[in-house]
């Protein structure tokens, strides 16, 4: 069933309408949708363990029996226990290792069919509320062309605004918060809540900057831009010569 949507201008104001591809008409499978977040974040994951000799790397040697002591293995000139795991500096039992696979495969076709059920998510108002979105306008919401082309964040400020969804960067903006534990300490203290998407043909360099925005091409969607944390409905910006490139999908 074909659908029309209004484009709307810098100003909020009614361009003109166009027809939304197939795309949009595909059935949301939350299960695939998550399947394929989740490999897309374990291809991500980097190696961890520790080196090989960690831990055995000393003059440590055992007394031996007839001493009346246990036979492990004890630092020279000191009575103190090395290497083994019950040791205080020794090795670990069971390390991680390295060489451990942490990577997923899934289908080209099951992700595909993940991006495209995902781009249908994104017209469902009411997985968009679910997210936590703050909007009350008609989805999908289509803008003219002329918006990939700001080059100040000022203006794409005030585009925002016309377009309704600046409450959402407010939201986004008011829910930044300082992250437990050593994380903090290791370049990611914060942990900032998603806002919106602005998909285009060309890349809204300057939207970058924004609370909680992504940015990207139609071209380079993928399905945790989309859904991120598996869930699926996230508040998207599309231009629209972006929609009329989902003719492809």
């Amino acid at each position: 069933m074909q659908m029309r949507v209004q484009v709307l201008d810098l100003k909020g104001e009614v361009a003109n309408e166009i027809e939304l591809p197939p795309v949009f008409n595909e059935l949301y499978r939350p299960d695939i949708i998550k399947k394929a977040v989740l490999a897309s974040q374990a291809n991500r994951r980097q190696a961890y363990g520790p080196n090989v000799t960690s831990g055995i790397k000393t003059s440590a040697e055992s007394w031996g029996s007839g001493r009346g002591v246990a036979q492990v293995p004890r630092l020279k000139n000191s009575s103190r226990v090395a290497r083994v795991p019950q040791a205080v500096g020794g090795r670990k039992a069971h390390p991680p290792k390295p060489e451990k696979i942490l990577s997923e495969k899934i289908n080209r076709k099951e992700r595909r069919k993940a991006i495209r059920s995902a781009i249908a998510a994104t017209i469902i108002l009411d997985l968009v509320n679910a997210r936590g979105h703050r909007y009350a306008g008609n989805l999908p919401l289509v803008v003219v062309d002329a918006f990939q082309e700001l080059s100040k964040a000022k203006e794409i400020t005030m585009a925002l605004k016309h377009f309704q969804v600046w409450e959402d960067l407010a939201k986004a903006k008011s829910g930044r918060k300082v992250r437990a534990g050593k994380g903090k300490r290791r370049g990611r203290r914060y942990k900032n809540k998603k806002s919106v998407l602005i998909v285009g043909t060309r890349p809204l360099v300057a939207a970058r900057n924004l609370p909680g925005v992504d940015v990207t091409t139609v071209h380079n969607l993928n399905v945790e831009l989309l859904a991120p944390g598996v869930h699926a409905g996230r508040l998207t910006v599309w231009t629209e010569s972006a929609v009329n490139a989902l003719m492809e999908f």
